[in-house]
């Protein structure tokens, strides 16, 4: 009797855990599912407007309406990468509004799934969709961007080659290299190297025409270099010429075109590594740290926006309707990534610490979310 008892409350448990696990399962689909589909239409109304942008362009040389549509779609990963928390909020919320308007989320609830569980599986599906999005946006993303760039420039008749391009100052310990024209990361018009010595004082000025980068060494051709000598009571500046100079530098290629671009352009290992340069370099590194920061703290700032969302669609406000419900979730989950990026800006401007400005405000609100969240689910 005791076996036959035994034998029917293991199968009832057994039967109880796979409906549970079915019920996880479709939760996360659905949520996933809205999520791609608020991708889709996101993605697809940016690409309406901008190729709308584009068509001003159509005719001039060899710019087809191809060539804009080829640009734009190759922008798209991108996009997506910029958007990913939006995107993915939207997503999430309105898949729980779907389970809630049709009665299924109240079948969950009464089934035993908890509102905790249910944002756990929320939370869950968001963080999945995030890694996918933001391996895809670091990989992916900026070789499209840069071919449809080149692309384009190439369509449209414009010389990439230009020498009208911006030059740069950069500090390579204890030189200080001046380009008057970039041409592209390899090739420099007007290079001048100054080098100082351990008491600061100018040792040596190298000036040449034009240049040609390895991602090594800098090999200057006809170069000019003034030797100083301050030894004395007056300076002495001695002039050798020579046919070919050359200088290693720690910096490469990759660095030289991200001087141009704003950190937010940049993929997040190119950030590190100017971080490291520039610090090496006893330079300021601030704009780089707080995008990295903002970037490692993306995580906790999409889930502390989903958790704000789920206190609204939980909330027990009686008067407002499931839509209204959503939208003020969706409405102060964006106000506060909103106020994430300002608290960027004024990291930079007040010399805030990143790591705090970036990681605190979003666990501050998870925890305060939690709390009211368990004390919901517990009542």
């Amino acid at each position: 009797m005791f076996g036959i008892i035994k034998t029917y409350s293991k199968n009832y448990l057994s039967i109880v855990v796979i409906l549970m696990k079915i019920k996880d399962r479709y939760i996360t689909k659905t949520l996933l599912t809205y999520s791609l589909v608020v991708l889709i239409v996101w993605l697809s109304i940016y690409s309406f407007f901008n190729f709308l942008a584009e068509l001003n362009n159509v005719g001039t040389n060899n710019y087809s309406i191809l060539e804009a549509f080829k640009y734009i779609v190759l922008h798209i990963p991108e996009v997506a990468y910029e958007q990913v928390s939006a995107v993915i909020l939207l997503g999430c919320v309105l898949g729980m509004g779907h389970l809630a308007t049709t009665g299924q989320l109240i079948v969950f609830r009464a089934s035993g799934i908890s509102i905790l569980k249910i944002t756990w599986l929320t939370l869950k599906s968001a963080i999945t969709f995030l890694i996918f999005l933001t391996i895809f946006g670091e990989i992916v993303a900026p070789t499209l961007t840069n071919y449809a760039e080149n692309q384009r420039s190439i369509a449209l008749g414009e010389n990439s080659l230009s020498s009208d391009q911006d030059g740069f100052w950069i500090r390579d310990g204890d030189n200080f290299i001046n380009v008057e024209n970039n041409i592209d990361g390899s090739l420099f018009n007007g290079i001048t190297i100054i080098e100082v010595n351990k008491s600061n004082k100018i040792e040596r000025v190298v000036e040449s025409k034009g240049a040609i980068f390895d991602g090594q060494l800098i090999n200057m051709e006809a170069t000019n270099i003034f030797s100083i000598n301050s030894t004395n009571a007056f300076d002495e500046i001695a002039l050798k010429e020579r046919n070919l100079y050359k200088k290693r530098v720690t910096f490469d290629q990759d660095l030289i075109d991200s001087l141009e671009k704003e950190p937010e352009d940049l993929t997040t290992m190119t950030i590190v590594k100017q971080i490291q340069f520039l610090t090496d370099n006893k330079l300021r590194a601030e704009v780089f740290e707080v995008e990295l920061y903002k970037r490692l703290a993306k995580p906790f700032t999409l889930i502390a926006m989903i958790l704000l969302a789920m206190l609204f669609i939980f909330g027990s406000t009686r008067d407002a309707t499931l839509g209204r419900k959503i939208f003020f979730g969706v409405a102060i989950g964006l106000s506060f990534e909103l106020i994430t990026r300002i608290g960027g800006a004024l990291t930079l401007s007040f010399d805030f610490n990143p790591i705090l400005s970036s990681f605190l405000p979003a666990i501050v609100i998870m925890l305060i979310a939690v709390i009211v969240l368990i004390n919901k689910s517990t009542h």
